[in-house]
């Protein structure tokens, strides 16, 4: 008896232990999960925005395309563009050189931006498709990259054009996409769908507000979603709009985003390395402060830079 109460003693306290050590495990893969994941969706929608940038200002230099008489020159500062008005549809292309212009990361690859022949970008409702060909981000910080394949479409719903925003005080765009093949540094391939609305304002310069443009179930401000690198499926809902300023070197400097699917985190942008909201740092760093509900319930929080 003494010897099977003894046998059962041991087997109950080998089991505890196996399932303390497992959810130990759990928790810290969720937690290095969600920071991950974090961090690449940062990097992605980055750069999404920022190729969106490129397109929509090199588009305005030309009259061709535009639809306006005098236009300033435009060309991104680590690239060359070729244009191409007379073919059906018209084409603008970027080929990036893998030089850094702002000392935050550096890019490879081509962008190649259509619309049709008979349409002006400054037209209510004219639409644009960019096309990511083998587009290689290398982030200078830590060299972590991703490469960007696939399209997407920019809708100018208010029409106008940003060179005259001073006057004409608001421009709202769309994004979407129903598929984008994002590459990360482990060799993973995932698709991912994004669909944002950008709101350009003028205060001291351009001022671009980013909200989510899709709803799925209840849950609406859906920006991206799709696949991350570990298999999981993802939702990143704005719920503080993003905001981008022109005189911050079109940096992201305040906004909200909650990550859910396979855990939930919050992360909170324009932060200083203590956690605390910043002016434009120059050159420096922004941080994100990001916060997770484990498995077990727990809650903790980190800060990164971006």
């Amino acid at each position: 008896m003494n010897f099977r109460l003894l046998s059962v003693l041991a087997l109950t306290i080998f089991t505890t232990f196996t399932a303390c050590k497992k959810d130990s495990k759990t928790s810290t893969d969720s937690t290095t999960e969600l920071a991950t994941h974090a961090d690449d969706e940062n990097q992605v929608s980055g750069q999404i925005d920022a190729v969106s940038n490129d397109a929509t200002l090199t588009i305005e230099s030309s009259a061709a395309y535009s639809g306006r008489v005098q236009n300033p020159p435009y060309s991104p500062c680590d690239a060359t563009v070729s244009f191409d008005s007379a073919s059906s549809p018209k084409k603008l292309t970027i080929t990036y050189n893998g030089t850094s212009c702002n000392g935050s990361y550096k890019r490879t690859g081509t962008v190649v931006i259509s619309m049709p022949s008979n349409v002006h970008w400054k037209d209510q409702g004219a639409a644009i498709t960019i096309t990511y060909q083998n587009l290689k981000v290398v982030r200078l910080s830590d060299n972590k990259s991703i490469i960007i394949n696939g399209s997407h479409t920019i809708t100018n719903v208010s029409g106008g054009l940003l060179f005259n925003l001073s006057t004409q005080q608001t421009i709202v765009h769309t994004v979407s996409s129903s598929g984008m093949s994002i590459t990360f540094d482990d060799g993973s391939q995932r698709t991912w769908q994004v669909a944002t609305r950008r709101t350009f304002t003028y205060d001291n310069g351009i001022v671009l507000t980013i909200t989510g443009n899709n709803t799925i179930g209840n849950t609406e401000g859906i920006a991206e979603w799709g696949t991350n690198r570990f298999g999981h499926e993802f939702m990143t809902t704005i719920t503080k709009p993003l905001i981008i300023r022109q005189d911050c070197a079109f940096r992201l400097t305040a906004g909200e985003v909650t990550h859910s699917g396979f855990g939930t985190a919050t992360a909170t942008f324009g932060l200083d390395a203590t956690g605390n909201p910043t002016s434009c740092p120059g050159t420096g760093h922004y941080y994100f402060k990001l916060s997770w509900t484990g498995p077990n319930g727990t809650t903790a929080s980190t800060i990164l830079p971006y």
